[in-house]
């Protein structure tokens, strides 16, 4: 790539990073911009998807609370996968998407694929996977094939490739056989729906069904297997693997005892697996509160799992090897150096920001301001802070009058609405 090409796309990447603090989201890309204190778990985290990549299989689980920046840390990890040649995927458990229901999780897996060229990748991924099973027909074989022959002949492929998986349940194979003929003849239809029932999406028609041969739709039995055989599509498609991150966890602490440790045992059953060497080329990525690692209705209350990710006695030395990654909560200190490298991407985002205005003594001046109304706690106000700080920016550089020192005054009230639970929960009420 060129300079004038690299410029103009670092100032694109700066500007989206720059738009995404604006609404107070984690920007899509370029987070190692914006990381601080995260060097000894990003080489951690880098170190397995190095292992992940040739073959291996592993987890880890990042422990914080609110304000520790355990999703900045999953989404930079899935940011390094992307870019290092894995497909991604997030799940998001809930009420509705329960730890104990496989089939919630897979669904959520093929719903949610993420390469670095396609924000949404099952299409993507089979079409490569499908080309290449072509390509080694045709490079075997020592003249040009009719198209009928190439056909038939990748058909058979298709279950050479899935062989072991086809076995327990011959549904993954035809599924993809559909999808492949009707690719072919234009049908598009048919193989959008073909991609659905692989990926457990729900109401898928019954026509699918008929034409491929399948009865039923992905269950909870099989969707275990079944993600064995999406991760085998994946690398054959020339991918190094897959890195599914999974959320929110903690809320399986709130359900009834025998669901709960339920929920346990789908973790021990990944971890189980992944030890075994059943899933390779899979990367697990697992956040939760300290509650969940300790907590009476945590893992604890299922042994054989807590003894599996237990941590060692911490003495003051982070060691991010261990099965968790402990995160200590945002302090003012990281919070002046996300500040100082916005102003950074600022500047190549729009213009040099005026620093005799915007100094380091008035960002810590505005972090006392913006803390102040949530009882002084810096841990959880990250987000709004650099949402209000990206408008002093913005301010700064259209108004040469505007001076923060005197105009920059902090309220709560125009984040009614939008503030999260946990903000609201140390927020000063004023009367």
């Amino acid at each position: 790539m060129s300079g004038p090409e690299q410029e103009r796309d670092g100032r694109l990447e700066s500007q989206n990073i720059v738009n995404a603090l604006r609404r107070g989201t984690v920007p899509a890309s370029g987070l190692s911009r914006i990381a601080v204190g995260l060097d000894v778990e990003e080489e951690a985290i880098r170190a397995q998807l190095d292992f992940v990549g040739r073959g291996g299989g592993d987890i880890k689980f990042i422990r914080g609370d609110y304000g520790s920046g355990k999703t900045f840390l999953v989404a930079r990890a899935l940011e390094m996968a992307r870019k290092n040649g894995f497909v991604t995927a997030q799940v998001n458990i809930s009420s509705n998407s329960p730890l104990y229901k496989m089939k919630g999780i897979y669904r959520q897996i093929g719903g949610t694929l993420r390469s670095a060229e396609e924000e949404h990748a099952p299409k993507a991924i089979i079409d490569s996977w499908l080309f290449s099973v072509e390509e080694k027909i045709l490079r075997v074989s020592e003249e040009a094939l009719p198209d009928d022959t190439l056909e038939k002949a990748t058909e058979k492929e298709i279950e050479t490739a899935l062989a072991g998986i086809s076995e327990v349940n011959t549904s993954l194979a035809a599924a993809l056989r559909t999808y492949y003929r009707a690719n072919n003849a234009g049908d598009f239809q048919t193989a959008q729906a073909a991609i659905g029932w692989l990926c457990a999406e729900p109401n898928v028609g019954r026509e699918f069904k008929q034409k491929a041969g399948i009865k039923g739709e992905v269950d909870e039995s099989m969707a275990f297997i079944f993600l064995k055989g999406l991760l085998r599509i994946i690398v054959s498609a020339g991918y190094k693997g897959l890195v599914v991150a999974v959320d929110e966890v903690e809320t399986t602490q709130a359900l009834p005892r025998n669901t709960r440790e339920k929920g346990y045992r789908t973790l021990q059953l990944i971890v189980d697996s992944l030890d075994r060497g059943e899933l390779p080329h899979c990367y697990f990525l697992i956040t939760g509160t300290p509650a969940f690692f300790e907590g009476p209705r945590g893992i604890r209350s299922l042994p054989p799992l807590f003894d599996r990710i237990n941590v060692v006695q911490t003495d003051g030395y982070r060691n991010p090897r261990q099965p968790q990654i402990i995160l200590a909560r945002f302090d003012s200190r990281k919070l002046e150096q996300v500040a100082l490298k916005v102003m950074d991407i600022y500047s190549q985002a729009s213009s040099e920001v005026d620093r005799s205005r915007v100094s380091h003594r008035f960002i810590r001046a505005m972090i006392h301001k913006v803390t102040g109304k949530f009882g002084g706690r810096v841990d959880v106000i990250p987000r709004i802070f650099l949402k209000e700080f990206v408008d002093v920016l913005d301010k700064c550089e259209l108004y040469d009058e505007y001076d923060p020192w005197e105009s920059y005054h902090f309220d709560t009230d125009h984040l009614k609405g939008e503030l999260k639970e946990e903000e609201e929960a140390v927020m000063v009420v004023e009367f």
